[in-house]
């Protein structure tokens, strides 16, 4: 089969096209043929080898795909050849609380990834993808769909009339716009764009802020309300984390996610998120079970997540730039096979 593989830390040149064997399944494993893989910003990270002392080299990259099933071991009850799956970010973590031992099982860092034409994984790692999905769509789920879900639903839990703040117009922004209107809550968006802003009011933000021409969005966002926002899905880092502070009301919650931003601009607003008695929550995807619950509510409710271009396996290379650009709306995805 042909694959991706990080030689070393020196950037996407350093992705080769390889041959490598097509894995057979063990007992309790399932064999998938790789339809579609999208990338994440942390994948940006991996090439460049700044993901974390446990990355190994070689390694295929990416942790998001989706496919058909081309075979199982001895074992496997949940899946037969030809059903459609969608694997697992991480392998390990089935369900409850995480652990260290079951985040060491992160695709695309720890162990290799999907930018490949076969993958194995434990049958409990993989859910039946939604019907009404396409692979490429579902291959959007797994990290920043799942991450977006963990942030508003799981953790955030959003209740109807609730206000959640997204930043920009990257994957796991708009997943968690999507699962706020989808939960019943008002909307304030963010975007430096203003042709991306009239896009995300057509995807059902109630209000939008252009952060490049008003700095001080937290501040607008929270006259917005009256009181400040219930959750800010937080993915810019501490570089935005001062006016999400300013943003979120007494008791919120700031979905603590990315590292975009880079370092805050200004004094930090620390001492306000103590004052006001709001909460920072870490977010890291979420398990197998979760997964599961997250496509059973796209399932229900019909959603379609949000893909901005499709690559051929053939210009991975040319998808890792597109998505380093910025430019992208929603999720850059690269069709295998």
């Amino acid at each position: 089969m042909k694959a991706y593989e990080l030689q070393g830390p020196g950037g996407v040149d350093e992705m080769k096209l390889v041959e490598k064997p097509v894995p057979a399944p063990g007992p309790d494993q399932v064999l998938v043929r790789l339809k579609a893989a999208t990338i994440n910003y942390r994948d940006l990270l991996t090439v460049k080898g700044g993901y974390g002392s446990r990355q190994k080299f070689p390694l295929v990259p990416l942790s998001d795909g989706a496919g058909v099933v081309e075979g199982v071991g001895a074992g496997v009850t949940r899946f037969k050849p030809g059903d459609r799956v969608t694997g697992s970010f991480f392998e390990g973590w089935l369900g409850g609380d995480p652990s260290e031992e079951k985040m060491r099982s992160n695709l695309g860092g720890a162990l290799d990834g999907v930018l490949c034409e076969y993958r194995l994984w434990p049958q409990a790692a993989l859910v039946r993808t939604p019907d009404h999905l396409s692979d490429v769509e579902a291959a959007s789920l797994p990290c920043a769909g799942l991450t977006a879900w963990s942030a508003v639903v799981k953790l955030g839990s959003i209740r109807p009339g609730q206000t959640v703040l997204t930043q920009g117009t990257g994957g796991v922004s708009i997943f968690a716009l999507q699962f706020a209107k989808m939960n019943g809550a008002r909307v304030i968006a963010t975007s430096s764009s203003e042709a991306k802003i009239e896009r995300l009011k057509a995807l059902g933000a109630d209000v939008t802020i252009n952060y490049k021409s008003t700095p001080e969005w937290g501040r607008l966002a929270r006259q917005q309300t009256g009181h400040g926002v219930d959750l800010v899905v937080e993915v810019g880092g501490v570089g935005t984390l001062n006016e999400s502070i300013r943003a979120t009301r007494i008791g919120g919650t700031i979905a603590f996610i990315g590292v975009l931003a880079g370092r805050p601009d200004s004094e930090s607003r620390l001492p306000l998120m103590v004052m006001q008695q709001q909460r920072l929550q870490g977010v890291t995807v979420g398990s197998a079970e979760d997964l599961q619950a997250m496509a059973d509510a796209i399932t229900v409710n019909r959603m379609k997540p949000v893909v901005d271009r499709v690559f051929p396996f053939a210009e991975a290379k040319a998808a890792f730039a597109h998505m380093a650009s910025g430019a992208h709306f929603g999720k850059v995805a690269i069709a295998i096979g």
